[in-house]
């Protein structure tokens, strides 16, 4: 028997996109031969929009923070309230697309993954220059010897023994290096596959500059923290 599905939606301000998430969701856990992906989990991180009201009536669980946490903190507590072994984590805004899911879980349930990583197709529009990716490339390399294309991913299934078994998860844009470079070096074998989600992107503009900016302190101070306190 196939194991369960657990899926955790960090969300944070998401009432546009947050319950288009969810439908799509509900239409993969109705496909035929999917029947186990049978718990979605919304962490509503102290929005200030209706993010909790518009989850309602699509999730099985909503944990609402008192304020706002960080990213880590609520995929943190998603998944420590999820009663299944393999485990998602997806990000609040994939829309319509969030049904490709079920490539994402596939080398799990095939037995012989336990973290897979979705490697996003190519912007549709100009956004940075790179420097945060590859800061986050040449780091997980340098620390763990990965060589990973999608580093800054957050859509990702993982066993949960996996998330028992490494360190708290950072905090910030940092998370995803973070959690790979743990998963490595406590020897979970992990790979990347192609889903064509689609999501909310950054462009050219100040926001853009801004948000990348903070990416790439954020990676930098996880990458030190990795380097001076490895997992074993």
């Amino acid at each position: 028997m196939q194991p369960s599905v657990s899926i955790i939606i960090p969300a944070w301000n998401e009432a546009f996109k947050i319950s288009e998430t969810l439908r799509s969701l509900h239409d993969l856990r109705d496909k035929e031969g999917i029947q186990k992906w049978n718990e979605f989990i919304v962490v509503d991180d102290g929005s200030e929009d209706h993010t909790y009201e518009m989850a309602t009536p699509w999730a099985d669980q909503i944990i609402k923070n008192p304020r706002n946490l960080g990213k880590g903190a609520s995929l943190e507590a998603g998944w420590k309230r999820a009663k299944n072994d393999i485990v998602v984590f997806l990000d609040a805004d994939l829309g319509g697309t969030a049904f490709l899911t079920y490539k994402l879980v596939e080398p799990i349930l095939n037995g012989n993954k336990d973290m897979v990583i979705a490697r996003f197709p190519k912007a549709q529009k100009k956004g940075g220059f790179g420097l945060v990716k590859k800061l986050a490339v040449q780091g997980i390399y340098m620390l763990c010897g990965y060589e990973t294309t999608a580093p800054l991913s957050g859509q990702r299934a993982l066993r949960k023994q996996l998330l028992q078994s490494v360190p708290s998860l950072s905090d910030g844009f940092g998370i995803e290096v973070g959690l790979t470079i743990d998963a490595v070096n406590k020897g979970f074998k992990i790979c990347e596959v192609d889903v064509p989600y689609q999501h909310r992107e950054t462009g050219r503009d100040w926001a853009g500059f801004t948000h990348r900016g903070k990416q790439f302190v954020s990676v930098s101070k996880t990458l030190y923290h990795k380097w001076r306190d490895p997992v074993c």
